[in-house]
């Protein structure tokens, strides 16, 4: 295996998958000079015949989307941020998520919107949303926050080759990070968790970019005798729900993580499973942290406070643990 950066890892992933399969195309704004870097050269090895530019109008893509893999092309709608989902939401709630159920089953649509999310960039409150609770309550569309490299470059590929409309988000805070990255053709299974670190004293379930806060968060925890588990769903729909359930049942307490805002976040929704799925192994209340309910500051100092950090973590993790909060 080789160190890789998440960008990296996807383009990676990007290069096998549309040499394996020349139906499989990719278009969106400005992907043939990669302004992110991850279709970075895709554009000088498969030519117009894979990869296009299209004009800044994301009813044209996401619509463009549609009936291309209706018509048995593998599409991959790069629509570079993820608020700008929402201009190309029609598409994506009333056809790409229904389609498929509509026509019971005659229409493929295997269409992977990719799109950057979250803040940490001072990119402004226009392009710094986290939008997967939004597409979690759609139904029909599968949603994957990948948290590492390999993790980015496995759930790519297998979103790829899916028959079914996916969401895959790039967090926008992981891009350059890096971390070893299996070579050749590494296919992850959508819809199976991972357990980043092992634990006994309290359940970290972290979405995205909230993984390597928890795993900071752990190692310090340790330091204070508090033996955190790190749970990383990986996908959202479908959600492994099992791995939840089990790591909590060891621990007892569990916090959910999410760089979404609170009000209807995936950690309101994994946190309503706990509860109801899990009670009897609960020794304290489930706790959720999340963005508040407000628009991204452009302000670093202001967006700091808004995005969740280590050391709410390691906080809410004392309080629940029964711990020594330290001032």
């Amino acid at each position: 295996m080789a160190r890789k950066r998440m960008i990296q890892a996807i383009n990676e992933a990007l290069f096998e998958e549309m040499e394996r399969d020349k139906k499989t195309i990719l278009f969106g704004e400005d992907v043939e000079i990669s302004l992110f870097g991850d279709t970075k050269g895709l554009s000088d090895r498969f030519g117009p015949a894979q990869i296009r530019n299209t004009p800044i109008s994301e009813t044209i893509m996401t619509g463009a989307a549609v009936g291309a893999a209706a018509a048995g092309y593998r599409v991959i709608c790069h629509l570079m941020y993820g608020n700008f989902m929402y201009t190309g939401m029609d598409s994506i709630a009333n056809q790409a998520a229904k389609l498929r159920y509509m026509t019971g089953g005659q229409i493929k649509l295997p269409i992977v919107y990719l799109a950057v999310v979250g803040g940490g960039r001072s990119a402004g409150a226009q392009h710094s949303d986290v939008l997967h609770p939004l597409f979690m309550n759609l139904g029909g569309l599968k949603v994957i926050a990948a948290s590492t490299p390999s993790d980015a470059k496995g759930l790519l590929k297998a979103a790829i080759r899916d028959d079914n409309p996916v969401i895959f988000f790039q967090t926008a805070g992981r891009g350059g990070d890096a971390g070893e990255v299996p070579e050749g053709d590494f296919v992850l299974p959508i819809g199976v968790g991972d357990i980043k670190r092992e634990g006994t004293d309290v359940s970290i379930i972290a979405i995205g970019s909230m993984v390597r806060l928890a795993m900071q968060a752990a190692e310090e925890l340790e330091k204070q005798g508090v033996s955190a588990e790190v749970v990383d769903p990986r996908t959202l729909v479908p959600l492994d729900e099992g791995l939840i359930l089990k790591s909590v049942a060891k621990t007892g307490r569990a916090i959910v993580v999410d760089e979404a805002r609170l009000t209807c976040s995936a950690a309101s929704e994994i946190a309503a499973i706990i509860a109801e799925k899990g009670f009897a192994s609960l020794s304290a209340p489930v706790r959720r942290i999340a963005v508040p309910d407000v628009g991204m500051p452009y302000s670093p100092v202001l967006e700091k406070v808004c995005i969740p950090q280590a050391a709410d973590i390691v906080r809410v993790a004392n309080e629940i643990c029964g711990q020594r909060v330290a001032p």
